[in-house]
């Protein structure tokens, strides 16, 4: 894995477009924080909160990895007023109304994917400075057949282990959607996508996050990634 803080907090803008390219802009901040062996939290940390607009304001998305057993993810509705546990089997369902999904936003749970190299010597990924970087293919598998996305083909750079591109494919085996990381750079030594996309070639609807504001080792506690505090 690659080297990003003990924490973050992360200020965005959310840009959905719909099939006729009319734009809805959200914005929300990312707070994280890293876990494993010797940190405070035993697995990554992650809180989510919309700050815009007032339909979605206070909507909250928490989520706890656990090494050993199946992460969590936690969605709080204000309209709703209560928190709501988002089961395994959601986790390729639409985060928000975006195309993103809960998966995408939280992680991909390691033990439910079979992974393969595919060798690809010559492959690149082309930043936006229009320099060629060379990128390892990696292939993902969900063990799950009846997955709604069951195979992922994603490009990691070499040189960073980020992940730059991915192809995600349906139960159809059709390249449904792809995410592009559009700005890439260094913030305090750490690589960051200050930029990315996740287009849906089916239902021809886009989401864009760009990132307004970047803090790392921000010194966050894990009482930060409560269920209250969601």
């Amino acid at each position: 894995g690659r080297d990003t803080g003990k924490d973050a907090r992360l200020v965005m803008r959310m840009r959905l477009y719909d099939r006729q390219d009319r734009i809805r802009e959200r914005a929300l901040t990312l707070e994280s924080m890293r876990g494993g062996p010797g940190r405070p939290v035993p697995g990554d940390r992650a809180l989510i909160r919309f700050t815009y607009p007032n339909d979605i304001k206070n909507t909250g998305f928490l989520f706890w990895e656990h090494p050993k057993e199946d992460d969590e993810r936690f969605l709080y509705l204000p309209s709703l007023g209560r928190v709501r546990r988002i089961a395994g089997s959601e986790a390729q369902e639409s985060f928000v109304g975006s195309d993103l999904t809960f998966e995408d936003i939280g992680g991909r749970e390691f033990d439910d994917y079979s992974y393969k190299l595919i060798d690809t010597a010559a492959a690149a990924w082309t930043g936006a400075d229009g320099a060629k970087y060379p990128v390892y293919t990696l292939e993902s598998r969900n063990r799950d057949a009846g997955a709604r996305f069951p195979r992922v083909v994603s490009q990691v750079r070499r040189d960073n282990f980020v992940v730059v591109q991915a192809v995600i494919y349906n139960r159809r085996d059709e390249a449904q959607k792809t995410f592009e990381v559009v700005r890439l750079e260094q913030i305090k030594g750490y690589w960051t996508s200050l930029e990315l996309r996740m287009s849906d070639a089916l239902q021809r609807t886009r989401t864009e996050l760009v990132l307004d504001n970047v803090e790392y080792d921000v010194g966050l506690t894990p009482d930060a990634f409560t269920r209250r505090e969601l």
